[in-house]
């Protein structure tokens, strides 16, 4: 079985790419990156083919994870029956989510945040425009949704 989850925010260069990239190495460290998979999307085409943001990457340096690998896609219809999570960054992309899911898939649409209820935080802010203590506040809140993530997987799944 290869479980997939996909990490959704608007341009795939900052929030989206942060939560792979967290997860990703939760992954590694459980042994469990070969049978769950992780990817990530932007719902508009702004930042198709980029790497993500350079303070997303240097951040996730500092903290032992690596971003480079990685490239900006926008999401497509075709992602809703590959995936079994789709996880939106905020209140906006859950929104473009739904509106380009084919109907009978919406069950597998959430908010990221909505695995990490103690934080009392929704959305994972984007921080595009603010300075480096944005990116650090969004490893912090991805860093705990990914807990509540792998343990929701746990549960339904393994």
């Amino acid at each position: 079985m290869r479980l997939k989850v996909l990490f959704v925010c608007m341009g795939n260069i900052c929030r989206s790419p942060t939560a792979q990239g967290v997860f990703r190495k939760r992954l590694e460290t459980e042994g469990l990156q070969a049978i769950i998979g992780t990817d990530s999307a932007g719902t508009h085409a702004y930042h198709v083919g980029e790497s993500p943001d350079r303070r997303a990457r240097e951040t996730a340096r500092r903290r032992g994870i690596e971003l480079g690998d990685l490239q900006a896609r926008q999401v497509a219809p075709e992602d809703f029956p590959r995936f079994e999570y789709v996880l939106a960054m905020d209140l906006d992309n859950l929104s473009n989510l739904a509106e380009l899911c084919p109907r009978g898939l919406e069950h597998k649409l959430m908010l990221f945040m909505d695995f990490a209820p103690h934080l009392g935080v929704r959305e994972v802010p984007d921080p595009y425009y603010g300075g480096p203590d944005g990116f650090e506040r969004v490893f912090d809140l991805v860093e705990a949704a990914s807990e509540g993530l792998l343990a929701d997987i746990r549960q339904k799944f393994l």
